[in-house]
């Protein structure tokens, strides 16, 4: 497992993974120096670049994700959000089939290793409140507000 770090206008950000994928993209990384980042890893440092700075809309990157069948579900229809829109967990519940698993949805939704790339600050509450995110609501936000440029659409689903 590699690691390497990128530094975003909303903080540090770790990045972790191998030649199979990226396995985590976190907030708030602690680093005394910056490293040279690996070769496995240089592509996402470079996406997550050109997304900060508007170039990027779609990520293309492989994953090296764990999680259980249920959180792979979620996190995969999360990838479904088109930058720029925004859905509800009651969306993703219903987009997978099962409506009453809403805070299961949440959870899944919360327990997500990579941040930005898998776009889970698109989720919104279903009064258009800004609920719920690991890094911060105020990164929700940033990211939101950077990606509103694009948006077509209020809602996604």
């Amino acid at each position: 497992m590699e690691k390497t770090f990128y530094l975003s206008p909303i903080g540090l950000i770790e990045i972790c993974g191998s030649e199979k994928g990226i396995s985590t993209v976190l907030f708030d990384a602690k680093v005394d120096t910056l490293i040279e980042h690996p070769s496995c890893l240089r592509d996402c440092v470079k996406q997550l670049d050109e997304y900060f700075n508007k170039k990027r809309k779609i990520f293309d990157l492989p994953f090296d994700l764990s999680g259980t069948e249920f959180q792979l579900k979620v996190w995969n229809e999360l990838l479904k959000i088109p930058y720029g829109a925004v859905c509800s967990y009651i969306d993703i519940a219903k987009r997978i089939g099962n409506k009453p698993a809403v805070r299961a949805v949440g959870s899944a939704n919360g327990k997500k290793p990579i941040s930005i790339i898998i776009p889970c600050h698109r989720v919104i509450g279903n009064d258009g409140s800004l609920v719920g995110y690991g890094g911060g609501i105020w990164r929700k936000k940033y990211l939101l507000e950077l990606e509103s440029e694009a948006k077509q659409t209020n809602l996604f689903f």
